[in-house]
C-alpha cells in the first residue's frame, strides 16, 4: 500500500467519525427536546454501530435525513407510535422536526433495521420499558421448550435471573440418564 492509498484510508475515516458526531449531536438535540435520555443512549449506541460497518451508510446523504431514520428506526421497535407508551411521537412530528420526507426516512430506517437485524424486544436496541416489558423475560428454554420461569424451582430461577442480568442468554438442560 503507497502512502497516497493510506493517506486517502485514514481521511476517509476521520469523515465518517465526522459524520459520526454530526449525527450524535443532531439526535442528541432531538431526543433531549423530544423524547428521553434513554433514547438518546440508544441513537449514540446505534449510530456508533453503523459508523462501524463495511459499507457506511450515512457517509453519503443528508444528514438530516440520517438522523431521522435513526430516531425512526428505533422508535419502530420499541413502540413509539404507541400513544400508550411515553414518550410517544409520530413519525410525521420527526420528519417536520429534521425537514425531512416520510418515505425516504421510511426508507432509510428500513435499510437500518436490515443491516442491524433489528426487531421487537431487541436486546441491544429496546428502550430500558421496553426491556423490563418483555413478556420473554419470564420465559426461558429447558430441554429446547420455552416454559415459565415460575415453574422452575427457586434457585433456577435465581441463576437465570443473575445470568440474564449480566447479559447471557441461558438455556437449560436437564440430565437425562
Amino acid at each position: 500500500m503507497d502512502i497516497r492509498n493510506w493517506n486517502s484510508m485514514k481521511s476517509q475515516k476521520q469523515e465518517i467519525k465526522d459524520r459520526e458526531e454530526l449525527l450524535i449531536g443532531m439526535t442528541k438535540t432531538f431526543c433531549a427536546e423530544k423524547l428521553d435520555e434513554d433514547y438518546s443512549q440508544l441513537c449514540e449506541k446505534m449510530i456508533k454501530k453503523l459508523g462501524r460497518k463495511r459499507d457506511v451508510p450515512f457517509q453519503r446523504g443528508k444528514p438530516e435525513i440520517w438522523a431521522a431514520a435513526v430516531v425512526y428506526a428505533l422508535g419502530s421497535i420499541n413502540f413509539l407510535w404507541d400513544k400508550s407508551f411515553e414518550p410517544y411521537m409520530t413519525t410525521d412530528e420527526i420528519c417536520q422536526y429534521f425537514g425531512t420526507k416520510k418515505s425516504t426516512v421510511s426508507n432509510k430506517a428500513h435499510e437500518i433495521n436490515e443491516m442491524l437485524k433489528l426487531g421487537y424486544f431487541n436486546p441491544e436496541f429496546s428502550t430500558q420499558h421496553i426491556s423490563q416489558s418483555n413478556p420473554l423475560n419470564e420465559m426461558v428454554m429447558v430441554n429446547g421448550f420455552i416454559v415459565p420461569l415460575k415453574s422452575l424451582p427457586e434457585d433456577v430461577q435465581k441463576m437465570v435471573r443473575e445470568a440474564r442480568a449480566m447479559g447471557k442468554d441461558v438455556e437449560l438442560r436437564t440430565n437425562q440418564d
